[in-house]
């Protein structure tokens, strides 16, 4: 297949850009800046530029499928007024730019497979949530519910339309673990806030996985949650953390002081709690390679 990509240089797109081209497909990544170089010969780059609204529709020429993976890494800093607009319009602004592009071509491509966040669900606490369930409140769902609806274009065109809404992503290369791994290798690490709120999870591996699923399985489509079958608590994580690590937990890391050091992003990202399932994925016949948290974490 070909298939164009934005974010291919982000933490899933990194992965998911030599996957498919050992796996033979063609590759278009979509890039800001003239000039570019590629770290993978084998693929083409494009250019774009989301927040100026600009895109070079021809590097969607025979594309297959579109992958659309770019926005804002909403962990970047502190959630001032200005850092919240940036998440949101890389988003919005971003999508709705690709799927007007793909709605004006005469060959278009099958599907559209765009991120999303179980953001969408806001806090669950000890709710179980899957993709039939409502969107939530706060900031995060707004984004979320912003995002996906500005993929319209597309999906009124007759592309089939996928909303990969990712959970936490394991890897040592990035994201949130990244992060953690020094602190619990020092044995500092411990439970954050009361430890009872759920973390929804899926490792690296399977993220790309799903992409890959959700590209080949031609009756799927609107929202899948990406995400392990066995979400677990805050303290579940930190005891299997420090466990794999051969490190102690000890050190709690309270409510107060993490909305100190975060801000209003602790709520949302450390605090807040997602029971959500991936009742899609296993209903497609999505197999895990990383099912459990040890085996992921190891």
């Amino acid at each position: 297949m070909k298939i164009a990509i934005t974010g291919s240089t982000g933490l899933v797109g990194s992965a998911l850009v030599p996957r498919l081209v050992a796996s033979g497909h063609q590759v278009v990544s979509f890039q800001r800046g003239a000039g570019k170089q590629n770290r993978l010969p084998a693929i083409q780059v494009a250019t774009w530029d989301p927040m100026r609204g600009t895109i070079d529709p021809q590097g969607f020429a025979d594309c297959d499928a579109v992958v659309h993976l770019a926005g804002e890494n909403i962990a970047a800093g502190r959630w001032t007024p200005e850092q919240k607009d940036r998440i949101r319009d890389s988003r919005v602004q971003g999508t709705g730019l690709i799927a007007r592009t793909l709605a004006s071509l005469d060959k278009k491509p099958s599907c559209f497979v765009c991120a999303s966040a179980i953001g969408f669900y806001g806090d669950t606490g000890d709710r179980i949530v899957d993709e039939s369930s409502p969107a939530g409140n706060g900031f995060l769902s707004d984004v979320c519910q912003a995002w996906e609806s500005s993929a319209s274009p597309a999906r009124d065109a007759g592309i089939r339309v996928v909303f990969l809404r990712f959970g936490l992503i394991l890897s040592r290369h990035g994201g949130a673990l990244a992060k953690m791994m020094l602190p619990f290798k020092m044995g500092v690490g411990g439970v954050i806030g009361s430890g009872t709120q759920y973390w929804s999870w899926i490792a690296l591996s399977d993220a790309v996985q799903a992409i890959t699923h959700a590209i080949s399985t031609n009756d799927l489509q609107g929202p899948v949650n990406v995400v392990a079958p066995e979400p677990v608590t805050n303290r579940e994580f930190t005891r299997t953390l420090g466990q794999v690590l051969h490190r102690p937990t000890i050190l709690p890391m309270p409510a107060f002081a993490a909305r100190l050091a975060f801000g209003e992003m602790a709520d949302h990202l450390m605090l807040g709690s997602s029971r959500v399932l991936p009742r899609v994925l296993q209903q497609t016949g999505f197999s895990y390679q990383s099912p459990d948290l040890a085996s992921a974490l190891a």
